[in-house]
Order: structure tokens, then sequence, then C-alpha cells
């Protein structure tokens, strides 16, 4: 899969056609993976690549200005990548949303961009899709242009699941709730961090429960606390763990780290990137009043987490 990072890189872009669409697909959901499907369907039908466009930083991160009032990120953008590329998509362009982006008329962003530049033969979008500066452009728009301009303008319906839109924002109520379940409904895979293990204080070995500390790349998360996970990506089968997604009161911390305590593993694999899916929380975090209290609490949260996958 080709990835374009930045419109002033289009001239990369050598094909004579393509079939788009235009997102974020924070999450890659089932309703992502349903359009991106549609998206290959056709653009095998027209034997074209299939391209998706989205965006870096989002427009909703770049408009809140400051990340702390933006939505947790359900994927940075390397999963996002991964996600996409395991549908079939051919090319993604990944747009740096800034003041000049965000200043673009609606006309511009379809003569120039989407006509000129991209050549598009078809454009699949959700009949809500707004776009171009103070979201003047929509399906109508791009639908009308497309008859002048020649070019398909097609709508996408949304999924549904129990009677609901399935949506990224869905995705980030059930984690915030601690229905991994639903989030695993809805993503269509455990929900998961994909990170390179770095070097950390060691103050888990220190208390005799050596972490993986994996580099989170993120501004905020979007599930928080004690959980049972799943290790992929050190050997060919997956391994057990208890995390935690945090800031680590006790110690004073005060980012967010993704610490891993693998199960009946010791090996050095700093550098090594490793997918952690959340499968069950066991508790929020805490601060305790000495490391003592601490270490005890973690014995008890790998017992619980043992506990859970006997029985599961």
């Amino acid at each position: 899969m080709q990835v374009i990072r930045g419109l002033q890189q289009l001239s990369s872009f050598k094909h004579k056609a393509c079939v788009l669409t235009i997102g974020n697909f924070d999450g890659v959901h089932l309703g992502h993976q349903a359009v991106l499907s549609q998206l290959v369907d056709k653009a095998r039908e027209l034997n074209a690549p299939a391209v998706v466009m989205t965006f870096e930083p989002s427009p909703k991160e770049f408009f809140a200005r400051d990340p702390a009032g933006s939505p947790a990120r359900l994927t940075r953008m390397r999963e996002k990548l991964l996600k996409i590329q395991q549908c079939g998509v051919d090319v993604v362009i990944v747009v740096h949303f800034d003041e000049q982006f965000s200043q673009m008329t609606k006309e511009y962003f379809v003569n120039e961009l989407l006509v000129k530049q991209l050549r598009v033969s078809a454009v699949m979008v959700g009949k809500d899709f707004k776009f171009a500066h103070r979201r003047e452009g929509d399906f109508p728009y791009l639908q009308a242009m497309g008859e002048r301009l020649g070019y398909e303008a097609m709508p996408v319906a949304s999924s549904m699941l129990d009677g609901r839109r399935v949506s990224s924002t869905w995705v980030r109520e059930a984690l915030a709730k601690n229905n991994l379940f639903t989030a695993k409904k809805l993503l269509g895979t455990p929900f998961a961090m994909l990170g390179r293990v770095v070097h950390g204080e060691k103050l888990g070995r220190k208390l005799g429960f050596p972490t993986a500390n994996i580099d989170l790349h993120r501004a905020k998360t979007p599930v928080h606390g004690i959980y049972a996970v799943i290790v992929k990506g050190l050997r060919d089968e997956f391994l057990y763990g208890a995390a935690n997604v945090g800031e680590r009161p006790t110690v004073g911390g005060t980012t967010t780290l993704l610490e891993v305590y693998i199960l009946d593993f010791d090996e050095q694999i700093y550098g090594a990137e490793v997918n952690v899916e959340f499968i069950h929380k066991i508790r929020d975090e805490a601060r305790y009043e000495s490391l003592d209290e601490l270490k005890a609490q973690i014995a008890k949260d790998v017992s619980a987490v043992r506990e859970f996958f006997n029985n599961n």
C-alpha cells in the first residue's frame, strides 16, 4: 500500500484514475470496514486504485487547539494505516490538516484536488459528509459537481448494530464504561494499542514485577486503569499480561503510560513492537501510601488476571 504524506507529495500519485473515500477512520471499526469493502469492490470494477484520504491531526484535534479538548484517539496513525491496509486499500493520502487546508474552498477542493490532481472516477462518502471551509461542501454539491466534471458521487450507508449507527464515538463510550465486549463488537476485534517497548524507570522490576513500557504516542487514551490483556508480536503464540494505563500517582507520575507485566515471561524486549489487546478491566488506577502497599496491590492484580484467564 502506498502512503502519501501531505498534499505537496501528490506528484507521486501516478494513476490515471481512482476511487476515493474521505474520512478520519479512527479505530477502523465495522462501519469503516464496510465502507472500505465497498471502495475496494468499486475500484476493482473500474480497474482503478482504491484510495483513502485521511487527516493528521484530525479536524476536531486541529480546531480544539488543545489535545485535551478533543476526543481520545482509538488508533494512532500507524495503527490506522495497518488496519486500512488489511482492508485491501491501495493508496492512503495523509493530509496535514492545518490552517491553510481548513480555509480551502469547496470549489478548489473538488476542481483542483479531486479532479485535477487525483483524477477521481468515483467518490464514496456518507450523505452527511461535510468538507471545505466552514463545512460548506456537502454530498449534494459533490454529486452536482460530479455530473458536470465526469465523476460519480456514491453515497455509502451507515452500518447499524442493535438499532444504533456504528461510530468511533460509540466505541469510546463503550471503553469509558468498561464495556470491552461492546467495543469488540463494534471494532470486530478487541480494542488494542500498538507500540514499541521503551526503557522506563525500572520501578516494576524493583517491585518484583518487571513491566514492558510501551510508548503510546497519544495525547489522550480512551482506556484507564488495570486490565487483563493479551500481548501479540513477541512469539508465534500470544502471551497473557496485566496492564496499567495511567499516570502512576503513587510515584508522582504525570504523563499517561502503558505498562504491561507479561505473565511467565522474562526476556529483554526493548525496541520490539507489540500489540496489546484489552480483554477485561480489573480495577481503576489508585494512589497508595507506600511502595509496599503498591507491591501488594500489584500481586493481587496479577492474581486476578491469572484467575480471569484460567476461567475464560
